[in-house]
């Protein structure tokens, strides 16, 4: 078996020092550009790549991103947002031969520990910062921690990092103007936690889009999983006057709501229509087909990875992010309300 090449292999094919190689491979000043093109020629010609850990050691650096979540582990795979966000900073990181440290908080537990042993162990150069609470302690123990760091959307907040924004508020309002121009003047909400910046937002833009027809707004709080979208849903269908429509804040609660109303008797949407907020894998082939927001949370993740390596890399000023706002997608689970 022939034996793996070296950065002393690289040298000599290259008619440089091993220290010419080192700066090269770490884009470091102060050699001739020809002299870097032909180093990394020979490096391709080898086959040689340096490992991570060689080049953490030589540039001081982790050639990792952390990412910490409050989820059960056990439900994650299931996460609408999640697993294509995180293919989406793969698809970054990948290329740069960095990785991702994925830290799985459960609830109740400290998120604020995990980010604390990422920087005190070093194991990570920068983090993503999902979940945005209002008035989110995160923010300035990041600060202090000194790490760098990207927001997922704009906190309410004073904050020194870039965000990346995927706007929720134009597919809310598309939504319950959907609804409303189907014929629906019974139009629920079953909302995410009110913690969240972007629960709340979603909530706001619901509330504003009905107010603005001068119809009533109905809110049930929900948390973001099956389970809560169902227990959401009896209580809505319980009442002396239930909705002709519910619009749920995710797609997870929205399917378990479908559900809900099928076994309680109700035709969807017949009797009542339903709507779902990111267009998840499964929307579509429920039956009937969700009529839902499409995020792109595989853009999100690209996006975020693109914005914290600029952070990494020394960037002194790295601007927001404006991804396209999400969009309302319309299939079977709507129609206008039984006269």
């Amino acid at each position: 078996m022939s034996k793996r090449p070296t950065i002393a292999d690289v040298a000599r094919r290259a008619g440089v020092s091993k220290g010419s190689v080192s700066f090269a491979l770490n884009g470091r000043p102060g050699l001739a550009q020809a002299t870097v093109d032909k180093i990394l020629a020979a490096a391709d010609e080898l086959g040689w790549r340096p490992s991570n850990r060689a080049r953490s050691l030589s540039v001081s650096k982790a050639f990792a991103l952390g990412l910490v979540i409050t989820r059960d582990p056990a439900v994650l795979s299931s996460d609408p947002f999640f697993p294509a966000f995180i293919a989406g900073v793969e698809s970054v990181l990948s290329t740069r031969g960095q990785a991702l440290v994925l830290q799985v908080v459960m609830a109740g537990e400290s998120e604020q520990d995990g980010y604390r042993r990422l920087a005190r162990d070093g194991r990570v150069d920068g983090v993503f910062l999902s979940d945005l609470r209002h008035d989110d302690p995160r923010i300035d123990l990041l600060v202090e921690l000194g790490l760098p760091a990207v927001t997922l959307n704009r906190p309410d907040g004073e904050s020194p990092f870039p965000a990346v924004i995927l706007d929720d508020r134009p597919g809310t309002r598309a939504v319950v103007e959907h609804l409303i121009e189907l014929g629906h003047t019974r139009i629920a909400q079953v909302a995410g936690p009110p913690a969240f910046v972007h629960a709340t937002a979603r909530t706001t833009a619901f509330v504003e889009t009905l107010a603005a027809a001068g119809l009533e707004p109905l809110t049930e709080t929900g948390d973001f999983t099956a389970a809560g979208g169902i227990e959401a849903t009896r209580r809505l269908l319980a009442l002396p006057k239930p909705p002709t429509a519910i619009f749920y804040a995710n797609d997870r609660m929205a399917i378990a709501g479908l559900g809900a109303a099928q076994a309680s008797g109700l035709t969807v949407p017949d009797d009542l229509s339903i709507a779902g907020f990111d267009d998840s894998e499964l929307a579509e082939y429920v039956h009937p087909g969700l009529t839902t927001v499409r995020a792109d949370p595989f853009a999100f993740g690209e996006a975020a990875a693109l914005t914290l390596n600029q952070l990494v890399d020394g960037a002194a000023d790295v601007p927001d992010t404006e991804l396209p706002p999400a969009q309302l997608i319309v299939r079977g689970s709507t129609a206008s309300p039984a006269v």
